[in-house]
């Protein structure tokens, strides 16, 4: 029967007048009863599709007799003439498979829209077609080789025009379900022994240059069309790797790192051309990897999580046919193929009868088992085929490869004629109901399983392209380079790096990746925090153990997540050292530091290496890996400001106590012996054990000599040399970078005659210093005098004695205020506040609070008053005694309290000169937390308030 007498109407005409244009266009040419009889089936047709009226404007003779034939007939003599395109020469060939092209869609339209061929005589006959066409386009390109003397000659036969070089047909195609204008999903692969190579030519550029021969003659756009485009990056590791792969790498890349996107891909595999016994060998070779027989728990979960990316929505949540993505979006094409591929994966090893190629059968098998329910299989078999349908309709438009439903209402009103729907609303709430049945049948598959998608949508990472959904979700989780983050995660799913280089690790990561992005988006600085993560997890050396903890612990994850955001320095340390997180593994991390045990810890760590050098890199690794647990405590809210403050003070003594001893042994090494005592003093925030991340050190050493005229051993250095070589390599072992980084800038001017004397200061020397020549700013700085080092418990306690006698020496209280009050107003000249986020400098900051308590200290010392080098001690001591008015007192603790708090998170986070009101909301929230505020307006309306209480306190000190 001819295609005239079968064809009936798809629906209604959208546009008679351009209908009617291509009728008077024909009719100029030619007109048959055949067309005359099916006018009013093609009416429809060519009002829609602009793409299938111009096929016919090009060639009328060609839509008359086609009408005129049997379609099944015309069919068959269509791919009869495609393979005959092999004898042909290279031009020749190019222009009639591109004129076949043509003949086939319009067949495959007419029929499809018709009513004439069902969905499977549709995709049947594209994929046919396909296949033909890759084969005769093949034999082409290779005698295009043989004639430039790259090949010794052609292959006969199932062996191919190369053999040992073969293509095998993925996804649609090699399911046998093309759609209409689909490009062919292609992997290519060869044996570089088989292939009839001339001398010199080397095998895999060879292969290469035959599939680009190959993907050129079939995807390049002539006068004529194209035949078809070619998609080559379903073969191992496509970032990496050549178009055409050896098998021998193939098989390993699969049988290491093939994940199970991978596996479910190649259930649709079959081979398409060249050497058939080579390719089906290769898939035979690969059965084990696809069907496995035993699957542990953790790699059904892993199958599961093909599944649980895209997102279920909830009964109330808004799915649109306007715009909506029939193939990739939800309730789409793809969960149906999703919700079979991952039973197939499951259950196929055990049970053969479930792994066929073709999504339909393989859900009716999966039914016919037991796994899926009658109902559901009948829903979800209405759907696909509704949706493919719609898909084709789609593409017949203009020929593109989209399968989005249009946007315009003018342009979906098309789609929904050829669909046979004469109202849009009606085609829209078809189409909305479908893909929420869909979904909802796609939601009840795994249900227990937690979910690997986002709240703001899919989050899908397999395959070799980017997810559309994926990125809308991307964009609306903030980040400002969906694409970027997407190839980064799909490179990590391909184990590009040691985290995720073995199975086990990527099971893991597909679990985690949903996690991290959740996580950084509730920074509200996803970018960096995405950034510095990506930077610390590629140099991780493994992953398994690092990656279980953070699934184990999601809230130490998230707290890692947001040390990346908002503490790049700590980002860094991770970055370049990722094993400073495996002290997170011990359960003490969130614990104080303990010095007497990390004080032996460090000094086994130092008696370990050999020489000074030695010494100051293993000191380093020691502190850079305690700093980052006091910054993690301190982002975390678990260390308070006197307590990190404490801990850091106390992390630089065990610093100065381990590189002292060095320093000295080296000196001694150097110098020989000298009969002596020396001791480290430590000043500023050191000294009164209120550091910061990223705090200097403010020291002065201290010496004294058994014996005035003697000399070292050695080299016959005098006290003053040798204690000044001692203190130059105290120095340089805190100060230098090494191959493990730096530790601490060293400031020594607060020594007497500060950067005119000598390095060094003698005993006698400081106690006559002080007793006669010391101005008041110096007496002030040694309140917070502390002995950290020494080489004999006599000397500190004499050292000790010294500090104390030079600061309760009698002196003149009247002067005492006005040298203060003269020394603060020269401070605020030279170095006035940079702001309201200036703690320090800002009036009723910390550096008036700290005038006020040295003040204190010293003006009551020679009367027995406390001098604590501690700047809340010394206070809480002055307060408790009486010494000083309590209110004034109490309201400087309190301004002291708060913006401590403040200066260790913003030190940790954000470094010198931070402006925390251009951050993130989330860390606004952590920095509000810190300073025991519901939000960040109150915490600033608090720290504006303790300020002022702070600098009206500060004057009645001082004054009174």
């Amino acid at each position: 029967m001819t295609l005239a007498a079968q064809m009936g109407a798809c629906g209604p005409v959208v546009d008679g007048k351009a209908a009617a244009r291509l009728r008077d266009a024909v009719a100029q040419t030619l007109w048959t009863d055949s067309l005359e009889h099916a006018w009013p089936a093609l009416a429809p047709i060519f009002a829609a599709s602009s793409y299938l009226a111009s096929l016919v404007r090009r060639d009328p003779g060609r839509l008359a007799s086609m009408l005129a034939d049997d379609p099944q007939v015309r069919l068959e003599a269509i791919l009869v003439r495609t393979t005959l395109a092999a004898s042909l020469d290279l031009e020749a060939a190019q222009a009639e498979l591109r004129i076949l092209k043509a003949e086939l869609h319009l067949l495959t339209a007419l029929c499809d829209l018709g009513g004439v061929w069902t969905l499977d005589q549709v995709t049947g006959a594209l994929t046919r077609f396909a296949d033909a066409a890759v084969a005769s386009a093949l034999t082409v390109a290779a005698r295009g080789e043989l004639q430039v003397g790259r090949l010794t000659r052609l292959g006969e036969g199932a062996e191919g025009p190369v053999p040992g070089w073969f293509c095998i047909a993925m996804g649609k195609q090699g399911a046998f379900e093309l759609n209409y204008s689909s490009d062919i999903d292609v992997s290519v692969f060869f044996d570089p022994e088989c292939m009839p190579l001339a001398d010199g030519v080397e095998s895999e550029a060879f292969a290469v240059r035959l599939t680009q021969r190959l993907s050129d003659l079939m995807q390049l756009r002539t006068a004529d069309g194209y035949v078809f485009r070619m998609d080559l990056r379903l073969r191992p590791d496509p970032s990496s790797t050549q178009a055409a792969v050896p098998i021998a790498a193939a098989l390993d890349y699969y049988e290491n790192v093939g994940q199970n996107w991978e596996r479910a891909a190649f259930i649709k595999a079959r081979a398409c051309a060249g050497d058939m016994p080579a390719a089906q060998a290769f898939l035979d070779e690969l059965q084990p990897f696809v069907w496995r027989k035993n699957l542990d728990f953790a790699a059904i979960a892993d199958i599961h999580s093909i599944k649980r990316q895209i997102h279920a929505h909830k009964v109330d949540e808004r799915v649109s046919a306007k715009g909506v993505d029939l193939k990739l979006g939800t309730g789409g094409i793809r969960e149906i193929e999703f919700y079979v591929q991952t039973q197939q994966l499951i259950l196929g090893g055990r049970n053969p009868a479930l792994r066929s190629r073709r999504t339909l059968d393989g859900l009716v098998a999966l039914t016919e088992a037991g796994h899926v329910a009658q109902q559901t299989c009948a829903e979800l078999t209405d759907a696909y085929g509704r949706l493919r349908s719609v898909e084709h309709r789609v593409q017949m438009l203009a020929d593109e490869q989209t399968h989005k439903l249009p946007e315009a209402d003018a342009d979906r009103k098309r789609v929904a004629a050829l669909s046979g729907y004469d109202q849009l609303r009606l085609f829209d709430a078809a189409i909305t109901r479908t893909l929420k049945g869909v979904n909802a049948r796609y939601g009840e598959l795994f249900p227990s399983e937690e979910p690997l998608s986002s709240r703001f949508g899919s989050l899908v990472f397999t395959g070799v392209e980017d997810d559309p959904e994926t990125l809308a979700t991307l964009k609306r989780m903030g980040f400002s380079y969906p694409h970027q983050v997407a190839a980064t995660i799909r490179g990590w799913h391909h184990g590009h790096i040691p985290a995720t280089a073995t199975e086990r690790g990527r099971e893991l990561f597909t679990r985690l990746a949903p996690r991290l992005l959740d996580a950084a988006q509730a920074t509200g600085a996803p970018d960096a925090a995405f950034t510095r993560f990506a930077d610390f997890f590629s140099r991780l050396s493994s992953g398994v153990q690092l990656q279980s903890l953070f699934l184990a612990q999601p809230n130490l994850f998230e707290l890692i997540v947001q040390v990346m955001a908002f503490a790049p320095r700590l980002a860094s340390t991770l970055a370049r050292r990722p094993a400073a997180i495996d002290a997170m593994l011990d359960g003490s991390f969130f614990e104080a530091i303990n010095i007497p045990e990390d004080q032996a810890f460090m000094r086994a760590a130092v008696a370990r290496v050999e020489g000074f050098e030695g010494a100051m890199d293993a000191v380093r690794i020691v502190r850079r890996e305690q700093a980052f647990r006091v910054g993690v405590q301190v982002m975390s809210g678990a260390a308070s400001a006197v307590t990190a403050g404490k801990a850091f003070a106390d992390l630089a003594d065990l610093c100065i106590d381990a590189l002292g001893t060095a320093a000295l042994a080296e000196t001694e090494r150097l110098g020989g012996g000298f009969a002596g005592d020396v001791a480290v003093v430590a000043l500023g925030k050191c000294g009164s054990r209120e550091m910061s991340a990223g705090s200097d050190l403010d020291l002065m050493t201290l010496y004294r000599a058994a014996d005035c005229a003697g000399v070292s051993a050695v080299k016959g250095w005098d006290a003053a040399t040798y204690y000044g070589r001692f203190t130059q390599r105290l120095i340089a072992a805190l100060s230098s970078q090494t191959g493990e980084g730096g530790l601490y800038d060293v400031d020594m001017q607060l020594r007497p005659s500060g950067t005119k004397g000598p390095v060094a200061v003698s005993f006698k020397a400081f106690e006559d210093y002080y007793e006669a020549e010391a101005e008041t700013w110096e007496l002030l700085a040694l309140t917070r005098a502390r002995l950290v080092w020494s080489t004999s418990a006599a000397f500190t306690a004499d050292a000790q004695a010294a500090i104390d006698a030079a600061l309760r020496r009698p002196r003149d209280r009247d002067q005492t205020v006005v040298d203060v009050r003269e020394m603060r107003a020269l401070m605020h000249r030279e170095r006035p506040s940079k702001g309201e986020w200036d703690l320090k400098l800002s009036s009723g900051g910390l550096v008036d609070i700290e005038f006020a308590a040295q003040f204190l200290q010293l003006a009551h010392a020679a009367e027995g008053g406390p001098l604590e080098p501690n700047t809340a001690a010394a206070l809480a001591a002055f307060r408790e005694t009486g010494r000083a008015a309590a209110g004034p007192v109490a309201d400087l603790e309190q301004a002291w309290r708060l913006q401590q708090d403040l200066t260790q998170l913003l030190k940790v986070a954000l470094g010198d000169d931070p402006d925390p009101a251009a951050e993130p909301a989330a860390f606004r929230a952590l920095l509000a937390r810190a300073g025991g505020a519901r939000d960040f307006r109150q915490l600033r309306a608090r720290l504006a308030a303790v300020r002022k209480a702070a600098a009206k306190a500060y004057q009645v000190i001082v004054l009174a």
